[in-house]
């Protein structure tokens, strides 16, 4: 759902995770940023590292799970919201949802590649899902990085 009445913690940490889509950029990836948070403390702050790992499965929102998890020794993040620039695809949407994060608050929408547009169904039942947080600054973040690379 769009979300309507962000706070301004939503926005300090989508702020964050902008901040993280933006090395991805300066490093040549994909600029993605995802940034966990549990009760109010942040937990992991990730960005896309598909190319320096080489790894297809190295989306921001993966390797924020993964850390978060090992950090606090849990498979399940049930009091957890993640901030992420853009829309999950259906891989980082799977894992949101066996993970059983409360809460998934994303920027922009990815048409092609979303979970939404691919299977609308994948997220866990109870997780709120909002959208539209600082999309503008998160959509124009793809933009520039994809149109640098037309132009080489």
């Amino acid at each position: 759902m769009k979300g309507t009445s962000f706070t301004q913690k939503d926005k300090q940490w989508m702020i964050r995770a902008i901040s993280e889509a933006k090395k991805a950029f300066e490093e040549g990836e994909v600029p993605i940023g995802a940034v966990l948070v549990c009760e109010d403390k942040l937990i992991a702050s990730c960005h896309n590292q598909v190319e320096q790992l080489a790894d297809a499965t190295a989306h921001a929102e993966m390797l924020a799970l993964t850390s978060a998890m090992a950090s606090l020794g849990a498979k399940y993040l049930p009091h957890s919201t993640l901030y992420v620039t853009l829309e999950p695809c259906v891989m980082c949407m799977g894992a949101i949802r066996w993970s059983q994060i409360a809460r998934v608050v994303y920027g922009a929408s990815e048409s092609r590649f979303g979970y939404c547009s691919l299977a609308p169904d994948s997220p866990h039942p109870a997780c709120i899902i909002e959208h539209g947080l600082l999309e503008n600054e998160c959509r124009e973040l793809m933009l520039q990085f994809f149109e640098q690379r037309r132009e080489k």
